[in-house]
Parts: structure tokens; C-alpha cells; sequence
């Protein structure tokens, strides 16, 4: 018997415009599909409907995987795959895959000899990138920053010193409600001359994407980030 395909299948950064963010064939696959594995079952079950599924949704395989998944689990999440199903990975919002639990269950299937087959839709982290005017040639993406202020001040500085040497483009993320400590925390630490990009509700109907120098957003009034998903991305010149 052959094995299914795990689908990475990209979901909406927030709200319904679907004819703006995902094509045709990710929605027309992603409706065929009977078995998914999800981060949150509600959430997919809302996408699922906002996708026009050709299912009854309670009729569904889901499963969950997310941050309290353990590794001792991931194998059995396979076994539709195994049987010959395909199944749609999606996570929460955006590429699963990309800062996401999935990436476990994505490098188990290659292990296994199953296909991955990413669609393609919206990835906040690299459309932040595009609009920053950072360097695209070279990037990390660090995940989120330490909480406590020392912490965090330190590790702002050491990006910064990376970037600079390694001209390289520094992009993280909050947890919204502390996005306006983390912007205080860069203005307070970083150079003057580094470039810091805030890219606000990503696809969004107010997004909200500025670059500008430290010493420019510093004379700039206070950018309203408060409780909303925000990419930063730091470019050290």
C-alpha cells in the first residue's frame, strides 16, 4: 500500500479575505482533504468552514499538535499516512511548519519515506522581511526574545552586533501584549542608525508596516502595536 501526503496547508493571519491571501488550489485541495492534524481543533474547524469544506465537519479525522505534544507522540499522528490517506497539517495562523510545532511532525514524516507537500500561502515572517527593506540575502528568525529586562536588553544588543557584523537582517516576535515593552526596550538599547521595522496584522485590512532608524521612530509618535500580531525585523548599518 502507498503512504498518503502530509499537506502543509497555510491558514489566514486573521479575518476572511480569502481571494487576497490563498489561491485556488490550496482552498480546492484543502476542501478534499478528510484527516487533519491541527493545532487548535476549533480554530481549524473555523477555517475549515471559511474554506468550504465538501465535508460534514464533525465527520472529520482531526487530531492536535501543538507545544504540549510530546515526541513519544508524533508516530501515531502518522499512521492515516501510513494507511494511505493524505492529511492536512495547519496551524494556528500562517505556514505550518514556521515557527510552529509541525516542524517535529514534518521531519518524522520524511523519516518515515512520506511525502510533504507545502502549499503555498501567507508567511508573516517573510512578508515582514519584504516590505522592511532589511537584507534579504541573508536572515534569522529568533523566535521571541526573553521577557525579564535584562534578559532582553542583552539579547537586543547581541543582535544588533550580529546584524552589524554579519549584515544581516534580525527578525523576532511578542506576545502582543508586550509588543510595546519589547519597542521600548529596542529604542532604549539599540544604535540610533539601526533600522527597525514593525509589521503590524500582516494581509489584514489595517496593516500596518513602517521602517525607520531608532532615532526616527524615537521622534515619532508611539506606534499602536498594542495586543497586535507584530513581526520586528533589525537591520545593524
Amino acid at each position: 500500500m502507498s503512504t498518503g501526503t502530509l499537506y502543509l496547508i497555510p491558514t489566514p493571519l486573521g479575518g476572511d479575505r480569502l481571494d487576497a491571501i490563498l489561491p485556488a488550489d490550496t482552498l480546492a485541495l484543502a476542501r478534499r482533504l478528510t484527516h487533519f492534524i491541527v493545532e487548535a481543533p476549533k480554530t481549524a474547524r473555523a477555517h475549515l468552514k471559511l474554506f468550504g469544506t465538501e465535508h460534514e465537519l464533525r465527520s472529520l479525522w482531526m487530531q492536535e499538535l501543538n507545544e504540549h505534544t510530546k515526541e513519544t507522540e508524533l508516530a501515531a499522528l502518522l499512521t492515516p499516512l501510513q494507511e494511505g490517506h493524505d492529511v492536512g497539517l495547519m496551524s494556528e495562523a500562517g505556514c505550518p511548519g514556521v515557527a510552529d510545532p509541525g516542524a517535529n511532525l514534518v521531519r518524522l514524516a520524511h523519516a518515515r519515506g512520506i511525502r510533504v507537500a507545502p502549499l503555498v500561502g501567507p508567511s508573516s515572517i517573510l512578508m515582514a522581511l519584504m516590505a522592511s527593506g532589511a537584507s534579504g540575502q541573508q536572515f534569522r528568525f529568533n523566535g521571541y526574545l526573553p521577557a525579564q529586562d535584562a534578559p532582553r536588553i542583552e539579547a537586543i544588543r547581541r543582535l544588533e552586533t550580529d546584524s552589524l557584523k554579519q549584515k544581516q537582517a534580525e527578525i523576532f516576535i511578542e506576545t502582543p501584549y508586550r509588543n510595546l515593552a519589547l519597542f521600548s526596550a529596542l529604542l532604549a538599547s539599540a544604535r540610533p542608525t539601526t533600522l527597525l521595522t514593525l509589521a503590524c496584522d500582516v494581509t489584514l485590512p489595517d496593516e500596518f508596516i513602517r521602517s525607520q532608524t531608532i532615532a526616527q521612530w524615537k521622534k515619532a509618535p508611539p506606534p499602536d502595536i498594542n495586543k497586535r500580531p507584530t513581526v520586528f525585523v533589525l537591520f545593524a548599518s
